[in-house]
């Protein structure tokens, strides 16, 4: 596993890391391997650390009322944490599930705050990595209370083209704020045209 090119590439996605900063995010990360099913954070937790996902897939997900919402999903070359405990020092509000065998570069708040003391580049790397997670959540809202149903899953596709061979219909259909039945009648119009 080749830890520089996987940094390189999602460096390219938010802001360029240099060798040797990446060399320092590899010393002070680990790399980890989850089975599908293992949840890393649970509600009310604190949690100290994040994970780029380098094989695998996760979703951030509440219980409200005993029922399961997924809040948000994670692929390929993309970060996950339980974002307001990670950064603020609170309990979780969701929970951290890996949908697949994972393989994961974990990392402790420690090391985002000491090579964001060090470098600059990865401090700009972070920021741009929660700025676009921020603008995606805020996206996500908008299109829940805004858009028809039909054209937030055609926009999930757009997105992620093959989430419905990885993630269960049911987490999908709860990401998007609609009831399995509807997610089903979507997908059956989509098969006839």
């Amino acid at each position: 596993m080749n830890l520089e090119k996987i940094l390189t590439e999602v460096g390219h996605a938010y802001a360029p890391l240099t060798f040797e900063c990446q060399q320092e995010f590899i010393k002070h990360s680990e790399v980890k391997m989850f089975k599908k099913g293992d949840v890393v954070v649970r509600e009310g937790q604190y949690s100290q650390k994040a994970y780029l996902l380098i094989k695998g897939c996760a979703r951030a997900y509440y219980l409200k009322d005993g029922k399961d919402i997924s809040d948000w999903f994670t692929f390929e070359h993309q970060f996950m944490a339980s974002i307001s405990s990670f950064f603020s020092d609170d309990p979780s509000p969701h929970y951290i599930e890996f949908m697949e065998d994972a393989t994961v570069l974990e990392f402790s708040k420690d090391t985002v705050k000491k090579l964001s003391d060090n470098y600059h580049e990865f401090e700009r790397f972070i920021h741009k990595i929660v700025t676009e997670t921020m603008l995606g959540l805020c996206e996500r809202l908008h299109t829940i209370q805004f858009v028809k149903a039909e054209d937030r899953y055609n926009q999930l596709l757009n997105i992620y083209p093959k989430i419905t061979q990885r993630i269960p219909l049911t987490h999908i259909a709860s990401y998007l704020g609609i009831t399995l039945e509807t997610l089903s009648r979507i997908r059956n119009i989509k098969k006839r045209i």
